[in-house]
């Protein structure tokens, strides 16, 4: 079997001050045909599992182009169009084929492109034709285009957030792929959409056993594949919304009744659901008072409104600011994008005492700068986190500074905090911290949850604001809950 793999993949706050550029693929994962390394990294899952599963049944794989970026504002149309010709032009010159794999996120929006999944696929499709094998993995946090749906014969995403099972996801496509090619199902498509959007932490119930659930549910009465798509509610696109997709067997749902019956079952427990499904989220002082009030540490504090994953800056200073005017001490906070302070420090070395301006450069949503007077308690050069599903992510030149008892971690390329070893592999003694402040939503919590007493996610203000009723949507479809 002849089989294509390839990535291109980032995720768009279209609120986000900063456009995504080719610069941004570049600094985060760029590898042309044929020179992706060995190890999976974040978004090529597929290529990776590609790898493993061919190896072992004598496929012939060609790898094409891999792009990543970290999520940020909208794409430029010029790099959007630059990668995908470079994809499509891969695939061109790898024809003949029998399968596609592509790694996708899903809720990629460019100058000029709302859905630029749905655009690719359709490209995709109509250099292969109908009968190649067209499937991609997706994150959760994408929009479910109908464009999306038409033009792949398989779209798995991944079950858990924070999304730990990248591979195990990239398997179930290679698989299902492989079966639909080799004619063993036929794979029908059945959305339902729930209208609205709703929050899914599969780190604690109910959604823990929702998820569990469907899993049970897969491999069963014709049903092959059950992908939820939590949506992604910072991209302001027609499809942005939480909706279900199962893939049912064509050989024995033929009209499509279970799928779609099942479809809309999931999508209505979701609805009902909801409320408990909602994560609470103290403002800072009262999330600080709860962190010191709790008996024992280190308590967790998510500044998921400066999610770099969710395409926030990364140095938003509302809550550094509050620890210290509070005199809130044996803290650390980041990792903190401030590529110009991170150089001065990095500079001026351990042990150096000198005054710093830190954060608050991007926008009003970041806060303001601080100007600290602050010592470099440790530097490394090109400091290593381990991210999801063990991918390694690179965080740059960076430096730990201390100002009034609270570290600050400054890194020079942005990342949210994924592995806790983004702390420990600078010299933080995580476990002795009474309160560690991430930046992240979600996806610190498979790492950080087993040395956090506690863990409490935080209502700042910033580019990934949970007060969604703030924003100035002006192409969603409405109503939609929970902003209307």
């Amino acid at each position: 079997m002849r089989v294509f793999s390839a990535t291109l993949a980032t995720e768009t706050n279209t609120f986000a001050p900063m456009p995504t550029g080719l610069a941004g693929f570049k600094e985060r994962g760029y590898y042309k045909a044929g020179q992706h390394p060995d190890h999976m990294s974040f978004f090529a899952g597929p290529l990776w599992a590609a790898r493993l599963r061919g190896k072992a049944q004598g496929w012939e794989l060609v790898e094409g182009m891999v792009a990543a970026a970290q999520p940020s504002g909208t794409t430029t149309r010029a790099a959007y169009e630059a990668l995908r010709d470079e994809l499509l032009a891969d695939l061109q010159a790898a024809l003949p084929v029998d399968m596609v794999l592509l790694g996708l996120h899903g809720a990629m929006v460019a100058d000029g492109y709302d859905d630029c999944e749905g655009d690719l696929l359709l490209r995709v499709r109509a250099i292969v034709g109908p009968q190649v094998v067209v499937g991609a993995e997706l994150d959760p946090h994408n929009h479910l285009s109908e464009a999306m749906v038409q033009n792949a014969d398989v779209l798995i995403a991944f079950k858990e957030y924070p999304h730990t099972d990248i591979l195990e996801r990239a398997l179930e496509l290679v698989d299902l792929c492989q079966a639909k090619a080799e004619g063993r199902v036929q794979p029908r498509a059945a959305v339902a959409d729930t209208g609205g959007l709703v929050v899914i932490h599969t780190s604690r119930q109910p959604a823990r056993g929702f998820v569990d659930r469907i899993q049970t549910l897969e491999g069963k009465d014709s049903i092959l594949s059950i992908s939820i798509s939590h949506g992604f509610p910072w991209g302001d696109v027609p499809d942005m919304g939480t909706k279900v997709l199962v893939y049912s067997d064509a050989r024995v749902d033929a009209d499509g009744a279970r799928g779609a019956a099942l479809a809309r079952q999931l999508a209505d427990e979701l609805t009902a659901l909801r409320h408990e499904l909602e994560v609470p989220m103290p403002g800072i002082d009262q999330a600080l008072d709860e962190a010191l009030a709790f008996d024992g540490g280190p308590v967790v504090l998510a500044d998921g409104a400066d999610n770099p994953g969710g395409g926030a800056p990364g140095d938003s200073t509302f809550i550094l600011q509050r620890l210290l005017e509070r005199g809130i001490g044996n803290a650390c906070i980041g990792p903190l994008w401030d590529p110009v302070a991170a150089r001065i420090a990095f500079e001026a070395g351990a042990g150096a005492t000198l005054n710093l301006r830190i954060g608050g450069k991007i926008g009003p949503l970041s806060g303001a700068p601080l100007d600290l007077r602050v010592t470099v308690q440790a530097v490394q050069p090109e400091l290593m986190m381990t991210g999801l599903a063990d991918t390694p992510t690179a965080m740059g030149d960076s430096a730990v500074v201390r100002c009034q008892g609270v570290d600050i971690l400054l890194c020079s390329l942005r990342n949210q905090a994924m592995g806790s070893d983004v702390f420990t592999n600078i010299g933080v003694d995580l476990a002795a911290k009474k309160i560690i402040v991430v930046k992240s939503s979600q996806h610190f919590y498979a790492s950080f949850s087993k040395l956090a007493k506690k863990v409490i996610y935080v209502a700042a203000p910033g580019a990934v604001t949970v007060d969604l009723k703030t924003l100035p949507y002006r192409k969603i479809r409405r109503p939609k809950w929970p902003i209307d």
